[in-house]
C-alpha cells in the first residue's frame, strides 16, 4: 500500500459506520497513509469488505461488528484495538442513519434512532475513547461528524439537525475538557452524496449522475462544495495526523473542491437599555435596531 505525504504509521484508529460512504472512504484513505483501523459497522458484510479491502492492499484492519449507541459498543471498538494494535490514538464517530420526516410526522421512534445512533453514539464512543487517552496518557484524536443540516437546519430533518448541532457543541465542549490530556477534538462537516444524501430530492439528480459515472458540474463541486465520499476522506486523515496537533474545537466543511472553516454561533447584534426590556421595547428594538441582524435559515441548494 502505497503511503500519502500526511503519514499515519504507527496509529491505530476506530472509525464507526465505516462499511459504506463516508466512513468506508475515510477507513480506505486512513489506512493508505499508515494507519492500523477496526472497521465498525452493523453490517458484518460491509466492514468484512472494507477490512479485506485494506489488508489485500497491504494494509492492516479489523472488523468490530456492533450497532453504534450503546456503551457497550463503544467499548468493544475500543478493545477491539487495543487487542488488535495495542493501542488507540484516533476515534472517528461517523455512524449515523436518517429518518427524515418534517416535525409533525416525526414519531418518538424516529427521533430515538437518529438521536440514539448519531448523538448517542457519539457520546459513548467518545467517552470511552476519552477515557483510554487519559489513562495512556498519549494524547489523542476525537474526529466527529456534524453536518450541514446541523449548521444552517434543513427541511424535513427534525432529529438529524438537532442530533448533528449537539454534535457540533461536543466539539466545542471537549476540545477544552480534553486539552489537559493533548487530546483534540473536531467536527467534520461532509459535503458528499452517499446512500443517505441520495434520498434527499434536490439532490438526487447528482446522485444518479454519480452513478452513472459522469463528472459533476464544476459549480456544483466549487459554489455548493458536493462531491463523492472520496472527497471528505482527506479531512480524516489530516485530523487523526500528527499535522493537526494544534486544530481543536473546530468545525470544517470539506466536499467537492471546497473547504471552509464554520463559524461558531456569536452574537449578530446587541442592544443594551438600562434598568432592562419589556415587550413593547423588544418589539421595537428588534424591528428597528436590530432588523438588519436577523439570520437566514436553511441549506441554500444550487
Amino acid at each position: 500500500m502505497s503511503k500519502t505525504a500526511v503519514s499515519l504509521d504507527g496509529r491505530a484508529i476506530v472509525i464507526t459506520g465505516a462499511g459504506q460512504g463516508i466512513g468506508r472512504a475515510a477507513a480506505l484513505a486512513m489506512a493508505k497513509a499508515g494507519g492500523s483501523i477496526v472497521v465498525n459497522d452493523i453490517d458484518a458484510k460491509a466492514a468484512e469488505a472494507v477490512v479485506a479491502d485494506i489488508v489485500s492492499s497491504g494494509g492492516r484492519a479489523v472488523p468490530a461488528i456492533a450497532a453504534i449507541g450503546t456503551s457497550e459498543a463503544a467499548d468493544l471498538c475500543v478493545a477491539t484495538a487495543l487487542e488488535a494494535f495495542g493501542r488507540l490514538d484516533v476515534m472517528a464517530c461517523n455512524a449515523g442513519i436518517l429518518r427524515d420526516r418534517v416535525l409533525w410526522n416525526t414519531t418518538d421512534e424516529d427521533f430515538d434512532a437518529v438521536v440514539a445512533t448519531h448523538l448517542r453514539g457519539t457520546f459513548t464512543c467518545a467517552r470511552a475513547a476519552a477515557r483510554h487517552f487519559r489513562a495512556a496518557g498519549e494524547g489523542g484524536r476525537l474526529i466527529l461528524v456534524s453536518s450541514i443540516a446541523g449548521q444552517r437546519g434543513n427541511f424535513g430533518q427534525t432529529s438529524y439537525s438537532a442530533a448533528k448541532a449537539g454534535i457540533a457543541a461536543f466539539a466545542r465542549t471537549w476540545a477544552m475538557e480534553l486539552a489537559r490530556a493533548n487530546v483534540t477534538v473536531n467536527a467534520v462537516v461532509p459535503n458528499a452524496l452517499t446512500a443517505m444524501t441520495a434520498t434527499v430530492p434536490m439532490l438526487q439528480p447528482y446522485a444518479e449522475m454519480m452513478e452513472r459515472g459522469e463528472p459533476l458540474p464544476d459549480k456544483v463541486r466549487r459554489d455548493f462544495g458536493l462531491g463523492g465520499p472520496e472527497d471528505v476522506a482527506g479531512i480524516f486523515v489530516y485530523l487523526a495526523s500528527e499535522r493537526s496537533a494544534g486544530v481543536t474545537g473546530q468545525a470544517i466543511g470539506l466536499g467537492g473542491d471546497r473547504l471552509a472553516v464554520w463559524s461558531h454561533p456569536v452574537e449578530a447584534a446587541h442592544a443594551v437599555r438600562t434598568g432592562g426590556w419589556n415587550a413593547e421595547m423588544i418589539a421595537e428594538a428588534i424591528e428597528n435596531d436590530l432588523a438588519g441582524a436577523k439570520q437566514s435559515v436553511g441549506i441554500d441548494f444550487l
